[in-house]
């Protein structure tokens, strides 16, 4: 339990691995700060759903990550509410797949994006705060096709492999500061994107799975709050894969 005042942002945290992160935080006496998109967000229903688990206090406000004024803005609110942004979880992602002949230039920057570049601006904006408190972690959701690659996905691995890197160079130099990052990389995970595959498809996938599963998102999010956490106070810079022995 979390007996701090302690606070997590969780980008895109209103949906999937993003919302089972927050809520795992939330269980443990957590603030929540979630940005989010869609106009579909039921923000009312996301705010009970985490102060019913045991969330602390919440800010929820529309903001998109490809935008720094947003994020500075909402970035700014959480420290004017919170005092302090003590784990950072870039989860916000997007996929627009194709084959690299008919991908289009659209295609492929829209996914850098939001994937890498989002990651790049609230880093940013987050470690500012977190530099003169002198601790923080960072958790950056990458893939498990940033490591292995993945027809029709050059655009979502090249974003991927590029958090990867990201991550190291960022772990190397925040360390001083007592400022660990660290990155997930997921394989298949049962969200609403995969529950759509027929089952003869999620019967190959399982081929390629060594535990012959996919994956849930609350182990993901359990992972991810284990990095967040003192517990994990010697890890950084790491590449964690969550993936049932897909990628050895």
């Amino acid at each position: 339990m979390n007996d701090e005042n302690k606070t997590v942002l969780v980008t895109g945290g209103s949906r999937g691995i993003g919302k089972e992160v927050a809520l795992k935080f939330a269980e443990n006496g957590y603030n929540i700060v979630i940005n989010y998109v869609s106009e579909k967000t039921d923000v009312d229903e996301m705010k009970k759903e985490l102060l019913d688990v045991g969330a602390k206090d919440i800010l929820l406000a529309k903001a998109d990550v490809t935008n720094s004024e947003q994020m500075e803005e909402l970035i700014k609110k959480a420290i004017e509410k919170f005092e302090s942004i003590d784990v950072l979880v870039n989860n916000a992602g997007i996929t627009k797949d194709n084959l690299l002949m008919r991908m289009s230039e659209e295609e492929f920057d829209k996914v850098i994006d939001v994937n890498l570049k989002g990651t790049y601006i609230v880093t940013k904006l987050v470690t500012k705060y977190m530099m003169k408190k002198r601790k923080g972690a960072i958790i950056n959701l990458s893939s498990v096709v940033g490591v292995a690659g993945n027809a029709g996905q050059c655009n979502y691995s090249a974003s991927k492999a590029g958090i990867i890197g990201f991550t190291k160079s960022v772990a190397k130099e925040l360390a001083s500061r007592n400022i660990r990052a660290n990155a997930v990389a997921p394989g298949f995970i049962e969200t609403d994107m995969t529950q759509v595959l027929s089952d003869n498809v999620k019967e190959n996938i399982y081929k390629q799975i060594p535990l012959n599963r996919m994956g849930k998102a609350r182990e993901v999010a359990e992972l991810v709050y284990f990095l967040g956490e003192d517990t994990s106070s010697y890890i950084t810079g790491q590449v964690i894969g969550i993936d049932g022995g897909m990628v050895m």
